[in-house]
């Protein structure tokens, strides 16, 4: 059946004088829906119809009375014809006169009226109609409009006699436990206080000064620069030791081990003597005298290489690979006073308090003790202090804080990367920081309250940190390798590192403001005369 229904759809498509069942309305049928739906607008677009229509007949009985005078008038222009007689037009013709006048036929004579009248549409005025139309439904609209617009200001009113004009149906929810706002400061504080002040410092980025150190030994466990009281740099090169004097740039070498040996660790005595402690890999540690460039004493007690030393006053402590830590009492014939049994591997850090109280030694069994001393300078106690377990790898990096005492740093190795802050009179761990790399060692400034630390993989950089928050001051970039070990100038203003891409670079970090330096140098020569005083009474 659905060929046949195609069939008539294309039969009813091609009769051409069957009603029209599509396309727009005729007029009579918008004119109907028009009355049908507004009666009184019918009536009014009734009378400016007829207005419209009368207008029309007058204009076009003004129409016909104007042709009927131009054919009264105007007979048939003559047509000029030529010698072989051929009929041509007149030249005074011009297109566009006579519109109501028709061209007149051969056979007919000169015509008496139009054949049919063109009205102006123009005067129909649909526009006029439409507004008409609308205006009214328009108008509804609008009214529906403004009389919502009350309705929701008059809500608005009767909720604001209640006292507020905006209000939540429920509370905010509460902020999860433990969560600190970041911007917190932003609209906290409006701006810094007047007693608050900048605390920051120029530090250069580029080091004052490279040498060269070749043969220097890359290993972790080893400690090989030490800068004495007196301004002469120790380092260890290979079987050799090198006296660098930071004064005047004088190299001397000081000693040069025979066949395999190598020099492990170098360590200069406290109050800016001439004795310099050499520990070798022979287990054995050498005294030398750097004034008379001969060596004093040779010093035994160890089965493995010195890789640490540290002095008290007149004893020399040393650490070994065999885990243990032997007091060497320079002054006496039989110089092992005490030996302990302080780790279960190798020691790669010694360092003793200032105050010379307590000895803080670290091992590759990942622990930081703290050995005390007893009253009347014993050094039998075989007793840790504390035994600090926090590290995660060998812990070389120790320093003692030079003007807050008990307060020591540690640095951890590859698998831990921390710096710790402890206090040794209480136990605590006061502070930690994870630095992103191996710290192989740490130095305190003696002028500002920072600290400085080496570390290698894997950024081998040097990185001031500010204590006791421990927050970057500055990070020192250079060294092509770790930095395997840093030394501080006797004035506290450079630190020296040596690393393992064999150079030596001297780093201005703690230079003295000119301002204070003044003071400082007064404070410094106050101390001194006082204590010549102490010396005479």
């Amino acid at each position: 059946m659905a060929q046949f229904n195609y069939l008539n759809e294309i039969n009813s498509l091609a009769t051409m004088d069957g009603p029209l069942t599509r396309g727009p309305l005729q007029r009579w049928e918008k004119k109907s829906n028009i009355e049908n739906r507004n009666p009184s607008l019918s009536t009014s677009f009734k009378n400016v119809s007829n207005a419209n229509i009368s207008s029309c007949n007058q204009s076009m009985q003004k129409l016909s009375l104007s042709a009927n005078n131009n054919v009264s008038t105007h007979k048939t222009p003559p047509r000029n014809e030529n010698k072989k007689g051929k009929k041509t037009p007149s030249k005074n013709k011009s297109p566009g006169r006579n519109i109501a006048t028709p061209t007149p036929n051969k056979s007919s004579k000169t015509p008496n009226k139009a054949d049919r009248f063109i009205p102006s549409r123009s005067n129909s005025n649909f526009d006029l109609c439409h507004y008409m139309m609308n205006r009214e439904e328009d108008k509804n609209e609008e009214a529906a409009a403004t009389t919502a617009a009350g309705e929701a200001i008059g809500r608005v009113l009767n909720e604001a006699e209640s006292g507020r004009l905006l209000q939540y149906t429920c509370k905010a929810p509460a902020a999860p436990e433990g969560y600190q706002n970041r911007l917190r400061v932003v609209y906290s504080q409006s701006k810094v206080p007047s007693t608050v002040k900048n605390t920051t410092r120029y530090i250069p980025q580029a080091p004052d000064r490279i040498l060269d150190a070749p043969d220097i030994v890359d290993d972790y466990y080893l400690n090989l620069v030490d800068w004495s009281a007196s301004n002469i740099l120790a380092v260890a090169l290979g079987n050799s030791v090198y006296l660098w004097n930071a004064g005047t740039g004088q190299i001397d070498q000081l000693l040069s081990l025979e066949g395999s040996e190598t020099v492990c660790s170098v360590n200069w005595v406290q109050g800016g003597g001439s004795h310099l402690a050499v520990g070798t890999s022979s287990a054995t540690v050498e005294l030398w005298d750097c004034v008379k460039m001969k060596r004093s004493r040779v010093m035994d007690g160890h089965t493995g290489r010195v890789g640490s030393l540290a002095w008290n006053m007149y004893v020399v402590s040393s650490g070994a690979r065999d885990g243990r830590v032997v007091h060497h009492d320079v002054r006496q014939r039989d110089h092992a006073v005490a030996t302990i049994d302080a780790h279960t591997q190798e020691i790669c850090g010694l360092k003793w308090s200032p105050d010379g109280r307590y000895l803080a030694s670290g091992g590759n069994d990942n622990l930081l003790n703290i050995w005390p001393i007893a009253q009347g300078q014993h050094y039998s106690q075989p007793q840790y202090l504390y035994s600090f377990n926090q590290h995660l790898a060998a812990v070389k990096g120790l320093a003692w804080c030079p003007w807050s005492a008990g307060i020591l740093a540690s640095g951890g190795g590859t698998a831990d990367r921390t710096i710790r802050i402890w206090n040794v009179n209480t136990g605590a761990n006061i502070n930690t920081v994870d630095t992103k790399s191996q710290v192989c060692s740490i130095v305190w400034s003696t002028h500002y309250k920072e600290l400085v630390s080496g570390h290698g993989y894997a950024h081998n950089q040097l990185v001031v940190w500010r204590y006791p928050q421990l927050a970057r001051a500055a990070e020192l970039a250079g060294h092509v390798a770790r930095v395997l070990h840093l030394a501080l100038s006797p004035d506290g203003t450079t630190v020296l590192s040596a690393g393992a891409d064999e150079t030596l670079r001297l780093w201005k970090c703690f230079m003295i403001d000119p301002a204070k330096k003044k003071d400082h140098t007064e404070t410094k020569a106050a101390k001194s005369l006082l204590s010549f005083n102490s010396l005479i009474r």
